[in-house]
């Protein structure tokens, strides 16, 4: 077991006095400052007094401030007056939202006119669009942009993470919390269903396409997302559901600035499972096996008692004194503990599901970058270092990041720019072989809390022991590396014309190596044996080379000063080139040495085994021309009309090429003359609309018109020659005429700003149909022997709405605050599917909403035998009402769903009255007593984000969730009792189970009843009588988390300046800090879809703390 993260303390300690060592002595500067702030004060200081005023009159609640110290200032009042007491020949700054900031030399003595002009930059802001900006007053598109404020100093391990619910209908999940994992994206809701199509959206990290969980998060500038097709078309199949375009860091004229900032943090788990302690897990398991008919308690009562006592402490050993490791008797008296613990001779206390984590762990990250030029050049270089431990208390685990990025830019000519950019991206990253899925499946059957960790002799205890294979079972190494290189051209010849060519090139290289080794168990004496005799080592190395040129040329002319248009033509080229090949092969010689020359190529059998290989090489190609029309008439009215053609080498000649356009417009309400007298309340309303085609090529098969043969090496199941032969699989049926899906998008909008820009907001609705998706033709006969191709033939709908809102304002006191409301819905229909003719509930249904949870409603648990019986004699009263005879053998109308029904069990609704419970034959035309019980789609995605600055001090509180979401989680991991005794899980929730006076744990004086449990009562056998999906265990996954909590305070400029720095941030910043949901304990809202049942690697709570400086 690794020493937690004490194991590079000295590390951390001197980089926390560094830290804090430095933070000390800005205090005594800030403090030698403030003194000497303070006499000087007191030596030259005037009051300077006046009126601040537009065009349109008084000001009221501008902000007057002394420019080297933020804290010292005042709000203006009714009549736009102020007086402020600041050191002679001090600078004002006055700040008013919706207007220029304005910088003047204080007088005393006199009133001063301070005259404020409206804030251009809000009409003259711009928005990183497909190959290039656009003014976003003018923009008729959907697009929404999340500046880096919305990542700065947030504790995460990729950018990705922290915009989950920044973005209005971006859609950000996080599968699991293991390192590796990255977050799924989508853009409003399900794209696709199509077999091997893709509904994630296009990815561009400044126009080149790449991993958005690879780049250095303090590299971002801002991102746009594109959401609808006349935002996204100009990219063609490349964007069929959308686009995220981040657009980094670059340098600017003036001298060189250099940044450096850290993050230090603690991690713990969201939410830790805990196994039941030994006593209620026997209790328990005694318990249902009892209710099993024919089965007695499996843990003896003896057994027990020796649980009690160990965990009080006074179980005594051979020796007569407690001793922690004497957990086991050999009861068999054959020197081997192995099965002592599944026959009653254990009685430890494990609490598996927390042994395997770590209280918390500790992870770092450093970063550090230059920026600067002149009026001719420019550049900006950063490094970024991330180093996390993970959480995992056992084997070895931890992610290291490295980043490495170098901007360039320079003016060739007075015509003519240069640019160049180079970005590598290293993730090095480790973790247990056995650190997979199946892992949760047997933490939960395996973990029985009688079960020690270590034997009495304090050797690893493996029965098996989901432990021993995570410390001493092999390691998973993945190193991948990424290189992006891009070089780019602008040649502006005349006024109003420009040339753009791009040539972007990235190499992908990714290499990982696994081994599995022995496992080893030890007799009482302490001899090792085998408990797992695999060995062997794996290795796997995939390159990926991507080629990309753009080119492309704007022109701009405007007729009679309003009549604005704007010209775009390009052409597009992509290529990929991917090979992969690995092997295995068996026997590690050196368990410390896994390596694939020293490995003897002999099986755990003492056979030899033929190493496995597999490789493959594999090609695309895209290309596309594009065009852009843009014409707006005083900034009133607008259209954008979009054109691009685009071809795949995907399929077959003939259909390889498609159109694709889209047209969009606008109208500016608010530059309209009948609008002037509102402006001073809503000086922005412009609605939207616009339509589009775009087509999906994205498909994991890139050869799926072709027949391709399976061909196995040494695969047969005989010998020849001696020697297994090669085997060719038949190849399955394909059909040639396979082509382009077709997204039809329509987006209506509607933008606000109101009170000078102080409250802004936008709401769109959108639908989007996908066309021709590729999936299973018609059902044919069995008899076909095979699986029926793959044609275009199924349709899709999803359609909703997005709203955002914010506010941000200033108070007389100098307070800035702000707060920004986020909330989407969106739900996706199947309207074409041809291979479920009979509306089976199954799968995919045409007319239904995906994702539907069909099941029973239950009328309860029953809290005897007789209203058992009762029930059970209703359903017979029922059958004969609906049949007009009696059944032919009474009480049997559950008999579809299991036998030996009692006091405990579930009772369903007879929904059809038919007297008998079932599901029909699971089609709409058939269900049954089923019925529409929920979806697991999820609705009403909203965030909150609330700020608020004051005297250098800053805070964020930012909440997210899910307003509305269902889940049914039909495992044992949630149900604890299983059919069969060896798949049990027993952890804390499980405790509330059904227990009456028969109950044997009663009956022996060991519990309590419990008539009001949530479980039913377990049982070992008899069928899944109380595990169907029923309305009672439907859980709503509907959640609020508290995402991130952000403290921080900016040093006084007078305190930094005279230090020689620019600015010194400090910071605190949570992640994670709170969930309020209605679910299960066992359950994380986000991961309850994950692992197995549910059961999957926790999320991490963060709590770090950092500093930021730039000279």
């Amino acid at each position: 077991m690794k020493s937690n993260c004490l194991q590079n303390s000295k590390l951390y300690v001197v980089l926390l006095l560094c830290v804090g060592f430095f933070s000390l002595a800005l205090d005594a500067a800030s403090a030698q400052v403030n003194a000497a702030d303070t006499i000087a004060r007191q030596k030259s200081e005037i009051t300077v007094k006046g009126d601040v005023s537009d065009a349109d009159g008084p000001v009221i609640g501008a902000f007057v401030y002394e420019k080297t110290n933020k804290a010292n200032g005042t709000m203006t009042d009714v009549d736009g007056r102020f007086i402020l007491k600041v050191p002679d020949g001090a600078v004002l700054v006055v700040s008013c939202i919706g207007f220029e900031t304005l910088e003047v030399r204080a007088v005393s003595g006199q009133d001063m006119r301070l005259l404020l002009k409206p804030d251009t930059s809000l009409l003259d802001e711009v928005v990183v669009v497909g190959f290039g900006v656009q003014k976003k007053v003018n923009m008729t598109g959907s697009v929404s942009v999340a500046d880096q404020e919305a990542m700065k100093d947030r504790p995460v391990t990729s950018a990705a993470q922290a915009l989950q619910g920044v973005v209005p209908g971006l859609q950000i999940t996080s599968a699991d919390g293991k390192l590796e994992t990255n977050a799924s994206i989508n853009i409003r809701g399900n794209g696709t269903i199509g077999s091997g199509s893709s509904g994630s959206p296009l990815i561009l990290i400044d126009g080149m396409e790449g991993d958005i969980n690879a780049v250095n998060p303090q590299d971002i500038e801002s991102i746009s997302v594109l959401k609808d097709a006349a935002s996204a078309s100009i990219y063609g199949s490349r964007a069929p559901f959308g686009v995220i375009l981040v657009t980094t860091k670059k340098g600017s004229q003036g001298k060189a600035t250099v940044n450096y900032n850290n993050s230090f943090r603690f991690s713990n788990l969201v939410n830790r499972n805990h196994t039941m302690d030994s006593r209620a897990f026997a209790l328990f398991f005694d318990d249902a096996c009892v209710n099993t008919p024919g089965w007695g308690p499996h843990f003896s009562k003896e057994t027990i008692e020796k649980i009690e006592q160990y965990q009080a402490g006074t179980l005594l050993n051979s020796k007569g004194v407690f001793d922690p490791l004497y957990t086991m008797d050999d009861i068999y008296g054959n020197g081997n503990w192995q099965d002592v613990p599944y026959h009653g001779g254990a009685w430890a206390n494990t609490d598996w599901f927390s042994a395997i984590y770590k209280d918390y762990s500790f992870s770092m990250e450093h970063n550090v970058s230059v920026s600067g030029g002149s009026d001719k050049i420019n550049y900006y270089f950063s490094a970024n270092y991330l180093d996390n431990d993970g959480m995992l208390a056992w084997g070895e685990e931890g992610l290291k990041r490295y980043t490495l990025t170098g901007k360039f830019n320079a003016d060739i000519t007075e015509w003519m720019t240069l640019g160049f950019s180079h970005r590598w991206v290293r993730k090095d990253y480790v973790r247990p072989s056995s650190l997979t899925d199946d892992l949760y499946d047997d933490l939960g059957r395996q973990g029985w809390p009688v079960i020690p960790i270590y034997d009495p002799n304090g050797n690893i205890f493996d029965c098996p022991s989901p432990i021993n294979g995570l410390e001493n079972g092999g390691s998973d190494r993945t190193q991948p590396d990424r290189n992006y290189t891009q070089i780019s051209l602008v040649a502006r010849p005349v006024e109003g014309w420009d040339i753009h060519a791009e040539f972007n090139y990235q190499v992908y290289s990714d290499s990982r190596h696994w081994d599995t080794q022995k496992l080893y168990g030890y007799d009482v004496n302490g001899n090792a044996f085998e408990v797992s005799s695999e060995s062997h080592v794996h290795e796997e190395y995939t390159r990926e080379n991507f080629y990309n040129l753009n080119v492309y040329s704007n022109y701009e002319r405007t007729i009679g000063k309003k009549n604005n248009f704007h010209f775009m033509l390009g052409f597009q080229t992509e290529n990929m080139k991917q090979k992969t090949f690995g092997l295995q092969r068996d026997g590690i010689l050196v368990s410390s040495l896994p390596e694939v020359d020293l490995t003897t190529g002999i099986g755990s059998d003492g056979n030899l085994v033929t190493p496995s290989v597999n490789g493959g090489r594999s090609e695309w190609d895209n290309a596309g021309f594009f065009g852009r029309v843009n014409y707006d008439y005083d900034s009133r009215y607008m259209i954008e009309a979009n054109l691009r053609y685009d071809g795949t080498s995907r399929f077959r000649q003939n259909r390889r090429w498609i159109w694709l356009p889209s047209v969009s417009a606008g109208w500016n309400i608010a530059n309209e003359k009948f609008w002037e007298d509102l402006t001073q309340v809503c000086g922005n309303l412009k609605l939207r609309a616009s339509y589009g085609i775009l087509g999906n090529q994205n498909i994991d098969n890139r050869y799926q018109t072709y027949r391709t043969l399976s061909i196995k090496p040494n695969n047969g199941e005989w010998l020849q020659n001696g020697a297994k032969p090669t085997t060719v699989g038949f190849p399955a049926l394909i059909s040639q005429l396979l082509t382009w899906e077709k997204i039809y998008n329509y987006n209506l909008g509607l933008d606000w700003g109101l009170f000078n820009g102080r409250l802004t907001g936008s709401f769109e609705y959108y639908i989007r149909d996908t066309k021709n998706m590729v999936g299973p033709s018609a059902e044919l006969p069995n008899i076909l022997g095979t699986d029926v191709p793959k044609t275009n033939n199924c349709d899709l709908r999803t359609h909703g709405w997005d709203f955002e809102i914010s506010w941000k304002d200033y108070l007389s006191c100098g307070l800035s605050y702000g707060a920004r409301f986020v909330l989407s819905d969106s739900r996706t229909k199947i309207t074409r599917y041809a291979n479920n003719p009979t509306n089976s509930i199954d799968t995919y249904i045409q007319g239904r909403y995906i994702d539907e949870i069909w099941g029973y409603e239950t009328l309860g648990i029953a809290k005897t035998d007789e209203e058992y019986m009762d029930y059970l004699d209703m359903l017979d009263a029922n059958y004969t009402a609906y049949h007009g005879t009696a059944p032919a053998e009474a009480r049997l109308g559950m008999q579809s769903l299991g036998k030996d029904f009692a006091a405990g069990d579930v009772m369903y609704k007879d929904l059809n009255g038919d007297g008998v419970i079932n599901g029909g034959d699971g089609t709409l035309n058939n269900l049954g007593d089923k019925k529409l019980l929920g979806s697991k789609q999820p609705r009403y995605m909203f965030s909150l984000d609330l700020n608020a600055a004051y005297k250098g001090f800053d805070l964020r509180v930012f909440f997210q969730g899910v307003g509305k979401r269902d889940y049914f989680q039909n495992h044992n991991y949630f149900w604890g009792a299983d059919n069969d005794m060896w798949w049990m899980q027993a952890l804390t929730p499980h405790e509330d189970y059904f227990r009456d006076e028969n109950s044997w744990s009663v009956k022996e004086g060991y519990a309590e009843t419990n008539y009001d449990s949530y479980y039913p009562r377990p049982v070992v056998s008899g069928g899944s009588k109380n595990r169907q999906v029923q309305s009672r265990y439907l859980q709503d996954a509907s959640y609020i988390r508290l995402k991130n909590l952000q403290v921080g305070y900016t040093l006084p400029d007078r305190v930094t300046e005279k230090a020689g720095l620019k600015n010194v941030r400090v910071y605190f910043s949570g992640e994670n800090l709170w969930t309020g949901s209605r679910l299960s304990k066992l359950f994380d809202p986000e991961t309850i879809g994950s692992g197995k049942g549910g059961s999957a690697y926790p999320l991490s709570r963060t709590y770090s703390f950092g500093i930021s400086v730039t000279l």
